[in-house]
């Protein structure tokens, strides 16, 4: 909040600044504009015209081999560059000639132009412009004449034109040369590379059907590697095969081995009778035992001895398979090693035959690729003779310009709006810089920094004088209310109630302060006397309506008692010592013992005592004052009086032993300075209605 608050206060300084200088700032603002639109009024008028044109890169750039030059197809400087090239003596001095512009802005102005100066100005009148993701160009010259400006807008445009067909045309010739030149280096290269895979083809005895293929057509040695290949692994397969099924039959039982025969694909004639004639006799054997027979029984017994036939039998059959398996599996065995050493030299002549061509293969795949290269850039030659062929444009113009019917230049809405931001700108600008440089007093904070005092009251620019207007009802009065409080809680005794009320200068209103507080204190009840202490200017028996020639200086000459120079007021308990007539030396007169007898007399009879002395800086009459009263009053112009004096005011008063009890801010604008809202806010309040206006008695008595 605090921080809300502080941001808020700094906000309405600002403001204030603004509305107190208010008329220097809209005197600036009218001076700035009207001297904007005065100056726009006589500025020459330009007239402008454009062109568009469609600009296209050239695509003749010819690169086929690899670091053989030529120029590439995109560009992304490309647009600017052509900004530079339109801009450049290369168009410009052709547009110069074509047009005579040098004897013309010649005898236009009266100054001999040269080609130089002629394109210094041209090239001011030209702007260019591009329009976004568009190959379109915008070219627009300004000048003085509608005519000039759409001429020159043409003529800039043709001449661009034809210097980009003369130099596509030189480009695609040189191009032409370049590429073949370039095809005729290809062939060459090819020429040698196939003599040289030649040459080591017959050396090498080397049979290829088939030189400009990049493939071998006849390997034999390679062919033949791969048949022993196969030839190798089959063996192998078989090998390992037999091995899988003797490892088998030596983990199985012979009923197991008898019920896997036929899985393990090995034939079973041998031993399928021997094989059926077992089972057959243990199937009856089982339904003999069923049937309750012992195992004594004669047909049990020839039963089992048959049993022991064909059990016998059965493994012979499986010995003479197992021995056969084994044969089986040695004969392969040979052929697997056999096959291995065909194969190992097989292999051995194709490694021998690769070394022996691994040279010629090289030259052969340059050779190939030689003559890929050559085949690619015939091919692109042939290509580009048939699109050169056809007509293309680099710069094609797709509006003309014609002459302006209206002015382009000066844009008065522009220069008047950047007229009224600047007349503005410079307008509160020079109010910031002139409260800057303002150093009259602003705020109570400026009187209590410099000074040490408080401000006792803050008095509004409207106020005047009480007693005149609306007596103790009046809204000025609550302010001398407040500067009567104030003075009562400052004051150095109980007892004390002799003031001077002083200022720095002429014209701060003291007098006047001194003659409303009187007033106030009358008004509360207490007897009041003012004495006019100001010999060189004397006006306190004007705010009163009474005759001033005879009062204080009387007294101090002797030729008037006290009580024969003090004058009754038209305001109850209000008495008033005049100044009297004038004298040479107001200094010796206040400075007399009659005076230090008259204070002393006065605080006695009265019970408060109010001076009204001439300015104390430059005078000494104020300082003679404050040295013989209790309390010393400053009156401050708010805005006017420089805030360097105030020490000198205070010190003054300091030197002759005075006591300066507060300060009175006087004419302070409420209604700008938002800093004393709450010292003045309460100063309608008691303004008096309609109906007790009606009531208020006539002046020459005053209410509370």
């Amino acid at each position: 909040m605090a921080e809300t608050g502080e941001v808020q206060l700094h906000f309405l300084d600002y403001w204030r600044v603004v509305k107190n200088r208010w008329g220097i700032i809209a005197l600036t603002f009218l001076l700035v504009v009207v001297t904007t639109y005065i100056t726009t009024y006589f500025m020459p008028r330009g007239y402008s015209s454009k062109v568009l044109i469609e600009v296209k890169p050239d695509n003749f750039g010819l690169q086929v081999f690899p670091g053989a030059g030529g120029i590439s197809n995109t560009d992304s400087h490309f647009v600017a560059n052509q900004f530079i090239i339109l801009q450049s003596k290369e168009i410009l001095y052709p547009v110069i000639d074509s047009l005579g512009l040098i004897e013309k802005w010649t005898q236009q102005t009266g100054v001999q132009y040269t080609k130089d100066t002629a394109y210094t100005r041209l090239f001011k009148m030209l702007h260019l412009q591009d329009k976004r993701g568009t190959d379109m160009l915008e070219i627009e010259v300004t000048s003085g004449e509608p005519q000039e400006a759409a001429d020159i807008s043409n003529t800039v445009a043709v001449v661009y034109q034809k210097r980009r067909l003369e130099d596509q045309s030189k480009l695609i010739t040189q191009n032409l040369a370049e590429l073949t030149d370039e095809i005729e280096k290809q062939r060459k290269k090819v020429d040698d590379a196939s003599a040289e895979a030649a040459k080591i083809r017959i050396k090498e005895n080397i049979v290829d059907t088939n030189p400009d293929s990049s493939e071998m057509t006849d390997f034999q040695p390679a062919r033949s590697l791969l048949v022993e290949e196969g030839k190798l692994n089959e063996a192998k397969q078989n090998v390992q095969a037999l091995k899988t099924k003797l490892d088998k039959i030596d983990t199985m039982s012979p009923d197991e081995l008898m019920n896997a025969l036929s899985q393990l694909g090995i034939p079973q004639d041998t031993v399928s009778a021997a094989l059926g004639n077992y089972r057959e006799a243990k199937g009856e054997e089982a339904k003999l035992r069923k049937l309750g027979l012992g195992e004594n029984h004669p047909r049990l017994q020839s039963l089992e001895a048959q049993e022991e036939v064909w059990k016998k039998q059965l493994d012979e059959g499986l010995v003479g398979i197992k021995t056969s398996l084994e044969n089986q599996l040695s004969i392969t065995q040979n052929i697997l090693d056999k096959q291995q050493k065909v194969y190992d030299d097989a292999k051995k002549d194709v490694q021998d035959f690769k070394a022996k061509i691994q040279e010629y293969i090289a030259a052969k795949e340059n050779y190939i690729n030689a003559k890929r290269l050559l085949d690619a850039a015939e091919q692109r030659l042939e290509t580009e003779k048939l699109e050169i062929k056809i007509s293309t444009k680099p710069a094609e113009i797709w509006e003309t310009a014609e002459p302006a019917r209206i002015p382009s230049s000066p844009v008065v809405s522009y220069f008047i709006f950047g007229g009224i931001v600047a007349g503005l700108g410079l307008g509160i600008g020079l109010a910031f810089f002139l409260e800057y440089l303002d150093t009259s007093v602003k705020t109570l904070a400026d009187v209590e920094k410099f000074i040490g005092v408080s401000v006792l009251a803050v008095v509004p620019k409207i106020g005047g004088l009480i007693h005149k207007s609306e007596g103790g009802r009046s809204p000025d009065a609550e302010t001398y209310r407040t500067l009567r409080t104030n003075i009562d809680f400052h004051k150095p005794s109980p007892d004390a109630n002799t003031i001077t009320i002083i200022s720095g200068g002429p014209g701060e209103g003291k007098s006047t302060t001194l003659c409303n507080l009187a007033v106030i204190y009358a008004n509360a009840g207490s007897n009041v006397l003012v004495v006019d202490a100001d010999l060189r200017r004397p006006t306190q028996h004007k705010f009163f309506d009474l005759d001033g020639n005879v009062g204080l200086v009387n007294y101090v000459t002797g030729e008037k008692e006290f009580e024969e120079v003090i004058l009754p007021t038209s305001v109850e308990n209000l008495w008033l010592l005049p100044s009297g007539p004038s004298t040479k030396d107001p200094v010796a007169v206040l400075n007399s013992h009659r005076v230090v007898e008259l204070i002393a007399r006065a605080k006695t009879q009265f019970d408060v005592v109010l001076f009204d002395s001439p300015p104390i800086l430059g005078l000494s009459d104020g300082a003679v004052l404050s040295s013989a009263v209790e309390m010393t009053v400053m009156v401050v112009q708010h805005r006017r009086f420089p805030r360097a004096s105030l020490l000198r005011v205070k010190q003054a008063v300091l030197n002759v032993g005075g006591n300066l009890t507060g300060v009175v801010l006087n004419r302070v604008d409420t209604r700008d300075d938002q800093n004393y809202y709450y010292y003045t806010s309460y100063y309608d309040y008691y303004a008096p209605t309609p109906r007790e206006k009606e009531k208020e008695p006539q002046p020459g008595g005053m209410e509370l």
